[in-house]
């Protein structure tokens, strides 16, 4: 069963382009990069592919586009997986929802949304020995949700402005209007030093610049880290894990902190010359 997944499992080495290509067949989607599902929708459909029913796909919102919204896309997926008892026993994908990689997922991280969907590939080539519901229209489940997400956002309205008017109905003869009197009463006035003024819109500048530069370290060592973990995925082949420099480079990959290995390393290398 595919809740069994370990990190060696085959599903972590589907490529990229596989990836998209399954999923882009499947749910008839155009996508063009990992991020692109980092909104949580295409996750919910892929389990409303796998299990029929099971997902309420009126509460998924496909138009997501702030991490609020998104989270709440993972949260409909996370019931989903409570209803199936995929739990942290059996899965690594509690683990994802549970405890980090949310907060990574929704922010666009290439490697942890690339992750998350190899596993959930994974699991739904599983279930049902691999046969996927030929009836499936995912076009059409994707529109019927927008009619219903409309649907009930103009109930919603309406009841709100409902409510509103009946509380000006009930209010309405006790409201105070205040007395006009003869003498303008003057405005009360803020008064603001402009050296604090300056102050303040320089700190917020310099707030900017570093969430920027946050940002940038941020794809960066992401981007170092997809290498390496491809790095490490080459090394762990079969036909190549008992060559020495790979032996060597996975000695330097999974040195700890506190040591460098580099040494160690190249004798290895050295020795096999």
């Amino acid at each position: 069963m595919a809740s069994n997944i370990g990190m060696m499992d085959s599903a972590y080495f589907v490529g990229r382009n596989e990836l998209l290509s399954w999923i882009n067949a499947r749910l008839q989607l155009n996508l063009s990069r990992i991020e692109e599902a980092a909104s949580g929708a295409v996750q919910c459909q892929m389990m409303d592919m796998t299990y029929p029913g099971a997902v309420p796909m009126h509460k998924v919102n496909f138009d997501a586009r702030t991490e609020y919204d998104m989270i709440q896309n993972y949260k409909v997926l996370q019931d989903v997986f409570n209803k199936l008892k995929i739990d942290k026993a059996r899965s690594r994908v509690f683990i994802l929802l549970q405890h980090i990689e949310v907060n990574r997922l929704v922010k666009g991280r290439p490697l942890d949304n690339l992750e998350f969907l190899q596993w959930l590939k994974r699991y739904c080539e599983s279930v049902n020995g691999g046969i996927m519901n030929e009836n499936y229209n995912p076009i059409e489940r994707r529109n019927r949700v927008g009619k219903e997400r409309n649907i009930m956002a103009s109930q919603k309205s309406s009841k709100s402005l409902q409510a509103n008017n009946s509380q000006n109905r009930a209010s309405g003869d006790k409201i105070n209007i205040p007395k006009i009197n003869g003498t303008k009463q003057k405005p009360k006035t803020i008064a603001v030093e402009s050296d604090s003024s300056e102050e303040i819109q320089a700190l917020s500048n310099e707030i900017t610049e570093l969430k920027v530069s946050v940002d940038l370290l941020e794809k960066e060592r992401d981007y170092y880290f997809a290498k390496l973990r491809d790095i490490e995925i080459l090394c762990q082949g079969p036909e190549l894990e008992h060559i020495p420099m790979v032996v060597a480079v996975k000695k330097v990959l999974y040195a700890s902190d506190e040591e460098s290995a580099l040494a160690e390393a190249q004798e290895i290398v050295s020795a096999s010359q």
